[in-house]
């Protein structure tokens, strides 16, 4: 096999990774293995949390939009399914923040579901 030379290479490879373990605790910042393993570590838990983080505030909105619902009289799933029957496609980060910041249009749109709810007959 051919010798490969690679000087420059190497040492810009070597400098990147250090450069992202900036910062890390005693030798993970300074010493190319224990940095290479910080970083890769660092990886998965950063894709790990970018997952974790759409689940936390989808459940975020969902306590918000419950909590709004439960004052005009309606369970979460009521409400949503009130919206399905209506015909209203708003996604729950805009609901929660409407139930949040104008309290009036959220009632107006619990009216809405209210409305569309189907009337259950009576035994």
């Amino acid at each position: 096999m051919p010798r490969v030379k690679r000087g420059t290479v190497r040492r810009a490879k070597r400098k990147k990774l250090l450069a992202r373990a900036k910062g890390y605790y005693q030798t993970k910042s300074k010493l190319y293995r224990a940095a290479k393993e910080a970083v890769d570590t660092a990886g998965k838990y950063a894709f790990v949390g970018r997952k974790n983080k759409k689940r936390d505030f989808r459940r975020l909105w969902v306590v918000r939009i419950n909590a709004a619902a439960r004052e005009h009289g309606l369970t979460y799933s009521q409400l949503m399914r009130g919206l399905k029957a209506a015909g209203v496609t708003i996604d729950r980060k805009m609901l929660a923040d409407l139930a949040v910041t104008q309290s009036a249009a959220f009632a107006k749109v619990a009216a809405q579901a209210k409305a569309a709810l189907p009337t259950r007959p009576s035994a």
